[in-house]
């Protein structure tokens, strides 16, 4: 026997720990954590150290499966499913053109390089009529947009300094069970417990005490409130003349706006929008612009509201207005270092900014951010006839029908389609209504590169990873998928016509086109790369491979003053005056409640799940573990609920049966519900199925006057509900 200790990393979340992976004759047999990573030296989740059950999962797709007519699948060849999916295809796309084919691609896309350039490709190959609806409308959407108002570009993401702040104000992120989001930063918990160390302080603002909050210090606030603190935060500022207002002046164009915006919103007239005193909101006004580093972070609980655009732009302005942007131990901006990068970002910053303003989804009229429509729209994209109608529709590395308002909507819309293929490592709820599934390679079954988690680390990093181990039966990368179809496609479109010239052209000198060429590029033109031989010792995907398979630190800490590089607007100057961001305040004011609903439902993260699709691992859901929702004891009594009832919980768009966990550690009339769950039965993993669940966003409207119009952000958190004993 043949046993290998292979240094790789994980691609579940976004810290990307380093681990090891044990290979016995070509198998993986067990994963741990690497003692010897640069930074995460040594540190794992549970559902790291549990992935080999995923891979070696009896109930995991290894070959092609076909839809068979007692609504089962049978195994298929890889080339009779493709041609029959490419020749199916194509009759749609020439009765119905380009906008009758959809993409949605979910979490774990974002996670492999290759899949999402493909992707990217395949969509530029049939061009903008395409729809293409991703997990980012119920995740960070909102970041790219408020981005791209503030700085001009959609990918300037500031990051918190946590490594060297002094002050970490964390809103609506529970980063102990997360690990970070849109911020990369192993042992993040340590991390955090560091600032407490050297004499700071960090505070959690949250409806629930979450795991990060019972470790720091918890400030309780009404679900989705957070725009009106921060409002009240600037106004304090403003008003109490804390701010650097020539630092201002320097940085960024439209703060007189900003400040008049922020007058009515003093601490006194939020108060009973938020639940916090104000005589606190002063005191950490004061604090956050006094002390020399100190940050405000927020994340998910803040991007999933009514106005989750305005609260993220709020988040950034409160940094900017407190003299914490773009300084050691504030929020900073993470670069590529690739010669010319403020042009290509600037060239990029604008095709983006024109999408984002031309190309309109077909229901609601939403922008496109990133190329992308609003997951929330795609079942009346495919049920709504006329031009445009989705007829066609890929589902790649995403559980939709449990990841987007109303899933039951969405599972009746996939009856009318033409042509729907999945590619996954599982036959999952949303996969069960497929024509065909196309199994994908796993995370240890393909190389990689963490491309678009370069920029969001306050301790910049390298590592690449070769295939751990060949992929398990006759599954493939996702790139691999999409690239065979667009070849058999090319005659189909320009777009594609003109990849397939390149490929041809390239070939002729012995290369290549594929994504590893790219990324390959990226990483020797970025920081610490050798420029193609120009920087001796520099790095490249292989060298980062054969010579660092554990990784290299460029540096120990981000660069402060790059904001003017950062920014692409002329003058390098942060744009804060915008008529969208003042319709949002205005918003506030217009904010209602229907009545019979009393109480606000917000969701949460749990250690041992990754959304929906780890609930097949035995060694996470040991212990018959459930789904439990979480209540306040005095609400509970007043409803006469006991610990471990079930209890029905009721929206105005719909209701869920779920037992409930009653508890101290969370605001009287807020209830916490987990996602992710909600397995029924359809789908092909056993255990999962077991489990069940309730789907929370059953709970959640898809109407589109319901979803963020900035961003097509759906709203799942401060939901109206109320709550009653079975």
């Amino acid at each position: 026997m043949s046993v290998e200790h292979k240094p790789t990393f994980c691609r579940i979340c976004e810290p990307l720990c380093g681990m090891i992976a044990t290979v016995e004759d070509g198998r993986l047999t067990a994963l741990r954590p690497d003692k010897d990573h640069p930074v995460s030296a040594g540190f794992a989740c549970p559902k790291g150290i549990a992935f080999t059950e995923i891979v070696n999962d009896p109930d995991r797709v290894t070959t092609p499966l076909r839809r068979n007519g007692g609504g089962g699948f049978d195994p298929v060849s890889w080339d009779e499913a493709m041609t029959d999916i490419a020749c199916r295809l194509a009759d749609i796309h020439r009765r119905r053109g380009s906008g009758a084919i959809g993409w949605y691609f979910g979490n774990p896309g974002a996670f492999s390089y290759s899949h999402t350039m493909s992707l990217s490709t395949f969509m530029a190959g049939f061009g903008p009529r395409l729809h293409v609806f991703t997990a980012g409308s119920q995740d960070v959407n909102n970041r790219f947009v408020a981005s791209q108002l503030l700085y001009g570009s959609p990918l300037a993401l500031p990051i918190p300094d946590v490594p060297r702040t002094d002050l970490l104000v964390v809103i609506g992120a529970n980063p102990v069970v997360s690990h970070g989001s849109v911020l990369t930063v192993p042992r993040i918990r340590d991390r955090m417990h560091d600032i407490v160390k050297r004499g700071g302080r960090v505070l959690v603002i949250d409806p629930r005490k979450t795991e990060t909050a019972a470790q720091f210090e918890w400030l309780g606030i009404v679900p989705d409130a957070d725009a009106y603190l921060l409002l009240s935060l600037l106004q304090v500022m403003f008003g109490e003349n804390l701010a650097d207002r020539r630092r201002l002046a320097e940085q960024a164009d439209g703060v007189d706006w900003l400040e008049q915006m922020a007058r009515p919103f003093s601490p006194e007239v939020t108060h009973p929008h938020t639940g916090i005193d104000p005589h606190t909101v002063r005191a950490l006004a004061h604090e956050l612009a006094r002390t020399e580093r100190a940050a405000v972070y927020g994340r998910v609980g803040t991007s999933i509201g009514e106005n989750g655009t305005l609260t993220t732009y709020l988040l950034d302005a409160v940094n900017l207005v407190a003299g914490n942007l773009d300084v050691a131990g504030g929020s900073m901006f993470g670069r590529y270092g690739i010669p010319g990068e403020r042009w290509l970002n600037k060239a990029g910053g604008a095709l983006l900014r024109t999408l984002y303003t031309r190309k309109r989804s077909r229901i609601g009229g939403f922008p496109a951010v990133l190329g992308s429509e609003p997951a929330a729209v795609m079942a009346k994209e495919i049920s709504t006839p006329g031009r445009g109608q989705v007829k066609a529709l890929f589902v790649s590395a995403g559980n939709p029908v449990l990841s987007v308002p109303n899933g039951d909507e969405l599972e009746t819309a996939f009856e009318s389609l033409d042509l729907m293929v999945g590619i996954d490592l599982y036959v999952n709820e949303t996969l069960a209504h497929c024509d065909y599934v196309l199994p994908a390679a796993s995370m240890y079954e393909r190389d990689d590169f963490p491309l678009p988690f370069q920029t969001l680390q306050p301790t910049p990093f390298r590592q690449a990873t070769e295939a751990v181990i060949a992929p398990v039966g006759q599954a493939r990368a996702e790139w691999e998928i999409i690239d065979d179809i667009a070849r058999r496609l090319w005659r189909r479109t320009p777009g594609l016509a003109m990849l397939a010239l390149w490929r041809k052209a390239l070939q002729l000198f012995g290369i290549r086109l594929s994504p590893r060429l790219l990324v390959d590029m990226v990483i020797r033109l970025g920081d610490g790369g050798d420029r193609f031989g120009l920087r001796r010792g520099g790095l490249s995907f292989s060298r980062l491979t054969a010579d660092h398979p554990r990784g290299t630190v460029l540096s120990p800490h981000l660069r402060d003053g790059v904001l003017r590089d950062t920014v692409v607007y002329r003058g390098g100057r942060v744009r804060l005056r915008h008529d969208e961001i003042a319709d949002e305040v205005d918003k506030l004011s217009r904010r209602s409640v229907p009545d019979g609903y009393p109480l606000r439902l917000i969701g949460m993260r749990e250690t041992r799940s990754e959304n929906s699709w780890m609930h097949n691992a035995p060694l996470l859901m040991r212990g018959e573990r459930t789904q439990s929702a979480r209540m306040h004891v005095d609400d509970a009594a007043a409803a006469h609920i006991d610990d471990g009832d079930v209890v029905r919980i009721a929206s105005p768009y719909g209701q869920i049966e779920v037992p409930v966990i009653v508890t101290k550690d969370i605001l009287a009339g807020v209830v916490a519900v987990p996602h992710g769950w909600g397995h029924k039965g359809t789908g092909g993993w056993r255990l999962a199925n077991v489990a069940g669940g309730a789907n929370v966003n059953q709970l959640m409207s898809s109407a589109p006057q319901d979803i963020e119009r900035l961003a097509g952000m759906a709203r799942l958190t401060g939901v109206p509900v109320r709550v009653e004993r079975i």
